[in-house]
């Protein structure tokens, strides 16, 4: 579920938090990793489990226009593809999703009022009208459904964002590539008729234990190759988000003789562009690869095969 990209952000923060507080242990540090990757998961656990109370809320409101004093005819008789979807109880009745929403207390019993407004607004998309006029559907379309709901009314959603923010410190930043893992589960859904938890790492876990550990321990180190890389003036104006960068692709670099060197500066200069100041990428790239260079000249690290 976690690729090597999230996996290099995720020991960016923890780095970076530890820049901070420089009390914080290696343990704590890795505790903190561990926490970060499984806040992950049930991030995606969350949003998944949202189909439960949007099909609730759908019949919530036949319901009440059922009940009206003067019902129209489609008041009677509304369209009940939404309400009758194949995915909500699909997820409801799988004793392992169910389990560990119930564990991980992920359901979304305190948001009626998100869950109003969302509806509100899918129950008005060209594509939802288009879905319920279906004369019948099956699980393929529900999916099809579900798919442009997480992706049009969860992206940039001011109001999904300050919910994710509240629940928990890990979630920032993390919303997007979650909505990822949910469509790639709700495609293996439509083929297979059923969900299974994706495992947390493949092969990567002692790829970002092995970096932590080794920008943890020699960060004093990189810190100063990188002060004495640059100019006093320049110096007095360096970012820690920087430093933190360059300190993780030379320990990654001295680390892995199988990532290639191209690969790692590229990964790094990458991140400093979302996460550090525009002009830091440029500046990661240049001065990373110049002393990935001379630790290579100098012995201190051996690739493998081309670089």
């Amino acid at each position: 579920m976690l690729n090597r990209r999230i996996l290099r952000i995720k020991v960016f923060k923890v780095l970076y938090s530890y820049a901070e507080n420089r009390s914080l242990s290696l343990e704590d540090a890795m505790a903190s990793l561990d926490a970060s990757c499984e806040a992950t998961r049930d991030l995606y656990l969350l949003l998944l489990a949202i189909a439960g109370p949007l099909t609730a809320q759908a019949q919530r409101l036949v319901d009440a226009a059922r009940s009206k004093f003067n019902p129209t005819e489609e008041d009677l008789n509304p369209s009940m593809n939404f309400v009758g979807n194949g995915l909500a109880p699909l997820l409801a009745e799988d004793p392992d999703f169910r389990k560990l929403v119930s564990r991980k207390h992920l359901e979304w019993d305190q948001e009626d009022s998100l869950i109003h407004n969302l509806y509100n607004s899918i129950e008005g998309k060209d594509w939802f009208k288009a879905y319920q006029a279906l004369p019948a559907t099956g699980l393929k379309d529900d999916i099809a459904l579900f798919k442009h709901i997480f992706c049009e009314e969860f992206e940039d959603n001011p109001a999904v964002e300050a919910v994710m923010e509240e629940r928990s410190l890990y979630w920032k930043d993390e919303l997007p590539y979650a909505l990822n893992c949910v469509l790639h589960s709700l495609d293996e859904i439509a083929r297979t008729g059923r969900w299974n938890l994706p495992p947390l790492y493949t092969s990567d876990k002692d790829f970002a234990r092995r970096l932590l550990t080794a920008a943890f321990g020699r960060f004093d180190e990189y810190s100063a190759k990188v002060a004495e890389s640059v100019t006093r003036f320049d110096r007095d104006r360096l970012f820690t988000t920087d430093i933190i960068l360059i300190a993780l692709g030379l320990a990654e670099a001295e680390t892995f003789p199988e990532i290639p060197v191209k690969a790692t500066i590229n990964e790094y200069v990458e991140i400093a562009k979302y996460y550090s100041t525009p002009k830091s990428a440029g500046f990661v790239n240049g001065l990373l690869d110049k002393l990935i260079r001379e630790s290579m000249e100098a012995g201190k690290i051996q690739k493998k095969g081309l670089n």
